[in-house]
C-alpha cells in the first residue's frame, strides 16, 4: 500500500462519504472495520506539516496494524516506532511472515516481562533494535535477576521524564508515570545506570499526556475550552524549560541518540523544543473520535467499523449486533463509539453500548430495516483492533487492500 498526499477530501461530505464505504464493502458481513486510504493518506501528512521537520516515531498502540505501520514508515519524516509491550516489539523487530523487521522500536512502557527479556538478551540483533523504558534503577534489578550481565547481549535503554505539570492550585495535572520529575533527579538515575555493565543508555522521553490526550475545544465551545486552553499553555512552557534543563543535564554525562516528546495533541508546542529531537504519533493517523475537538488540528475520520442492524424492538428502534467496544480511561460517554452514519441516531440511556446488543433511537433509526448497517468510530485508535481481525483498506469505492491487526496475525500483546 503506498499512500500519497490526497488532492480531495471526501469525509467532508459525510453521506457520499460513508456511502462510498459501505459501497466498497458491501460483500462483507458485520462486524468489520474499515479505513478509508485517502483519510488515512490526509492524516499521515498533516501529521508531518504539524510537526515541522521534526521526525515522528509512530505510537504502535494507536495503530496496530503491521501493514499501516509499514506504509507510513516508508514516508519521508517517520522514524521508528514507539512500542507499548517488550513483546510486540521483538516481533515487529523480527522478519518473518507477518512483515519486514522494524529496526528501531522503543517500548514506551517499563516491562516485567521474564521471557520477552529473555529472548531480547539471547540475540545481539534484537538488542541492537530494540530500546527499553526505565524510570528507576529497580528496573534495571530486575533485568539483571532475569538474566546476568555477563551472560547476555548489552541492553539498550530510554530514561522517562515525568511531563505532567505539579502546581499548588491543582495539584497533580497529567499522567502518573515516571517519578523522575527534576533534572537532578534524571541526572542521578542516568549516571547509574552508565555505571552499570550490561546496559547503554540511549535516549530520554517525557509524554505531556495533560497536553496530547486532551481536547482544547470541548464540544466544539471554545468558551468551554478557555481553561484548557490555558491550562496547557502553562504546562507546556513550565516543561519546556525543566525537559530542557533535564536534558542538558543527562546529555552532561552522556551522549544520548534521541529526544521523544509528546503525541498526537500536542506536537506543535513539542516540537517548538530545542531538546526534542523526535516526537511520537499515532491517534491522529486514524482519527478516532476522541480528537474531534482540537483547535490547531482536524483528522480525517479514516478508520470505522460497521455494525449490522439485526431486530426492530419497536418502529423507532433499531438494535445492532455488538457495539460494546468502549475505550479505556476514565469512565464517561466520551468512552463511547460515536454513531457516525446514518445521521439522526442515539443510544438508549439504559443500555447504551452493549456487549452483544446496542440499541438505536432518533429520527434516523425509523428507516432501518434488518440487514442495514450503522457506521461506528471508537474513542481511540488502536483499541478497536482487539475486537477486529483485518481491516478493509478502500480507495473510493474499492477494496484495494486488507490489512490483519495485531489480532489478526494471533498476537495478543496486552
Amino acid at each position: 500500500m503506498e499512500i500519497t498526499r490526497p488532492e480531495s477530501a471526501p469525509w467532508r461530505d459525510p453521506a457520499g462519504y460513508w456511502g462510498s464505504l459501505q459501497a466498497a464493502t458491501a460483500h462483507l458481513d458485520a462486524p468489520y472495520g474499515v479505513i478509508s486510504l485517502a483519510a488515512l493518506a490526509h492524516n499521515a501528512y498533516d501529521l508531518l506539516d504539524r510537526a515541522a521537520g521534526t521526525p515522528i516515531r509512530i505510537a504502535s498502540k494507536s495503530v496496530r496494524v503491521r501493514g499501516v505501520l509499514d506504509a507510513v514508515l516508508a514516508l519521508p519524516g517517520y522514524a521508528g516506532v514507539l512500542g507499548f509491550t517488550l513483546a510486540e516489539a521483538l516481533w515487529l523487530a523480527t522478519d518473518g511472515p507477518d512483515g519486514p523487521a522494524i529496526t528501531d522500536v522503543v517500548v514506551a512502557y517499563p516491562t516485567a516481562d521474564r521471557t520477552a527479556i529473555r529472548a531480547l538478551a539471547a540475540s545481539p540483533e534484537l538488542a541492537s533494535r530494540v530500546t527499553l523504558m526505565v524510570d528507576s534503577l529497580d528496573q534495571l534489578d530486575f533485568i539483571d535477576a532475569v538474566v546476568a550481565p555477563a551472560q547476555r547481549a548489552t541492553i539498550r535503554v530510554c530514561l522517562e521524564l515525568d511531563a505532567s505539570w505539579v502546581t499548588p492550585l491543582f495539584g497533580h495535572v497529567g499522567a502518573y508515570r515516571s517519578p523522575l520529575h527534576t533534572a537532578g533527579q534524571a541526572r542521578d538515575v542516568a549516571a547509574a545506570i552508565t555505571t552499570r555493565a550490561g546496559f547503554t543508555l540511549v535516549g530520554m522521553m517525557g509524554y505531556e499526556a495533560q497536553i496530547a490526550g486532551v481536547v482544547n475545544n470541548p464540544g466544539g465551545s471554545r468558551l468551554r475550552g478557555v481553561p484548557v486552553r490555558w491550562l496547557q499553555r502553562r504546562s507546556a512552557s513550565e516543561l519546556a524549560d525543566r525537559r530542557a534543563a533535564a536534558v542538558a543535564a543527562v546529555r552532561s554525562i552522556v551522549d544520548l541518540e534521541f529526544v521523544n516528546a509528546g503525541g498526537t495533541g500536542s506536537l506543535e508546542s513539542s516540537v517548538a523544543e530545542s531538546a526534542v529531537t523526535e516526537v511520537a504519533a499515532g491517534s491522529g493517523l486514524f482519527g478516532p473520535h476522541l480528537f474531534d475537538n482540537y483547535l490547531q488540528f482536524h483528522p480525517a475520520p479514516a478508520a470505522a467499523f460497521a455494525l449490522a442492524v439485526v431486530r426492530k424492538p419497536s418502529p423507532a428502534t433499531a438494535g445492532l449486533m455488538g457495539g460494546g467496544w468502549v475505550a479505556s480511561g476514565p469512565v464517561g460517554n466520551d468512552r463511547l463509539p460515536k454513531l457516525e452514519w446514518p445521521r439522526g441516531l442515539s443510544m438508549v440511556p439504559r443500555e447504551m453500548a452493549g456487549e452483544v446488543q446496542t440499541p438505536v433511537r432518533g429520527a434516523g433509526a425509523a428507516a432501518l430495516r434488518v440487514g442495514d448497517l450503522v457506521w461506528l468510530r471508537h474513542t481511540k485508535a488502536g483499541e478497536p483492533s482487539e475486537h477486529l481481525d483485518e481491516y478493509s483498506i478502500v480507495d473510493g469505492e474499492t477494496v484495494v487492500a486488507t490489512m490483519p491487526t495485531y489480532r489478526g496475525h494471533g498476537k495478543l500483546f496486552l
